[in-house]
C-alpha cells in the first residue's frame, strides 16, 4: 500500500508539474521519496526507503519512453537493462526482508550517531542523497532514449550493464547460501566470485551504471558531462559504503585482517598469500 500510494503520488505530480519531461520526472521522483519519508517516521523506520530506488527506475524509464515516444531497438534493449537490474535488486530486497520492526543496521548507526539530528539525516542522508545519487546514474538513460540508436559501442555498454547484474545476481545468490549454512556465522566468505574480491556485489553496481553511459556516449559523445552520476555512484562506494562495511565487518568477523591483506577490495584480481 505504501509503495503503491508512492507511485500515485509520483504520477500525480508528474501530471501536474509544469516544465520539460525530465523536470517533472524528478520533481515526481523527489514527491514520491518525501512521501516515504513521512510514512518512515511514526514507523521509527527508515528501512521503508529500501526497496524504492530499485524500483524507480524501471517505473521512470517506460514513462520517458511513452513521454518521447521513442520505440526501437536501442530504447528497448536499455529497457531490458535497467528491468533486470531493478528486478534483481528488488527480489533481494524481498528475500532479506524481515518486517518493518527490524531496520538497516547502517540506519540504527546513523540514528545512534546523530542524535536530535537524526531526522534531518534520515530525510537527506538516507532517502534523498541515494534517490538524487540514482537519478543521476539514470540520465544518461533518459538522454539516450530520446533518440535510440545502436553501434559496436552502444552493444558493448548493453553487455557491460547485463554482466554487471549478472555479477550481482550471483554474488547475491552464492552469498545467501554461505549465510544460510549455521557453520559459517561469523566467518567470511571466501568462495565463488567472492574469492579474489571483498565487494563483487558493490563492483556489479558500479559497472552497471558506467555501462549505461557508455550506451549513452557511444551515440552522443556531446553529453559526456552525463558521467557524472556513475561517477557519483562509483565515490559513494569507494568512500562511504564500502569503509562502513568493513568497518562493522572487522568488528565481528575472524580474521578480517588478514582477510583484507589477502582479498582485493573490487577487481577480482589475485592478491599474493601469506605463508601460514
Amino acid at each position: 500500500m505504501i509503495y503503491a500510494i508512492a507511485l500515485a503520488v509520483a504520477l500525480f505530480v508528474y501530471a501536474r508539474m509544469v516544465g520539460g519531461v525530465l523536470v517533472r520526472v524528478f520533481a515526481a521522483d523527489v514527491a514520491a521519496t518525501l512521501l516515504l519519508y513521512l510514512v518512515s517516521v511514526p514507523l521509527g523506520n527508515a528501512s521503508v526507503y529500501d526497496p524504492y530506488w530499485s524500483v524507480a527506475p524501471i517505473v521512470i524509464l517506460p514513462l520517458c519512453i511513452v513521454s518521447f515516444g521513442v520505440w526501437n531497438a536501442g530504447t528497448i534493449a536499455l529497457l531490458f537493462c535497467v528491468t533486470y537490474w531493478g528486478i534483481r535488486l528488488t527480489v533481494n530486497w524481498a528475500y532479506t526482508f524481515r518486517g518493518y520492526d527490524h531496520q538497516d543496521w547502517r540506519y540504527t548507526m546513523l540514528q545512534e550517531k546523530s542524535g536530535a539530528l537524526y531526522p534531518l539525516v534520515s530525510l537527506f542522508g538516507i532517502m534523498f542523497f541515494p534517490t538524487l545519487v540514482v537519478f543521476l546514474c539514470l540520465m544518461p538513460a533518459l538522454h539516450y532514449i530520446q533518440t535510440g540508436g545502436m553501434n559496436l559501442i552502444t552493444l558493448l555498454g548493453f553487455a557491460l550493464s547485463i554482466s554487471a547484474a549478472t555479477l550481482q545476481l550471483v554474488a547475491d545468490i552464492q552469498l545467501h547460501r554461505f549465510q544460510e549454512r549455521s557453520a559459517n556465522r561469523g566467518q567470511i566468505i571466501r568462495s565463488g566470485v567472492w574469492r579474489h574480491a571483498r565487494h563483487p556485489n558493490y563492483l556489479g553496481e558500479i559497472l552497471m551504471w558506467w555501462g549505461v553511459y557508455v550506451v549513452l556516449l557511444s551515440v552522443r559523445p556531446d553529453l559526456w558531462l552525463l558521467g557524472l552520476g556513475a561517477l557519483t555512484n562509483t565515490l559513494m562506494f569507494l568512500f562511504i559504503s564500502i569503509p562502513i562495511a568493513e568497518t562493522r565487518m572487522a568488528a565481528y568477523k575472524d580474521g578480517f585482517d588478514r582477510y583484507v591483506k589477502e582479498t582485493n577490495r573490487l577487481l577480482p584480481i589475485a592478491l599474493k598469500r601469506e605463508k601460514i
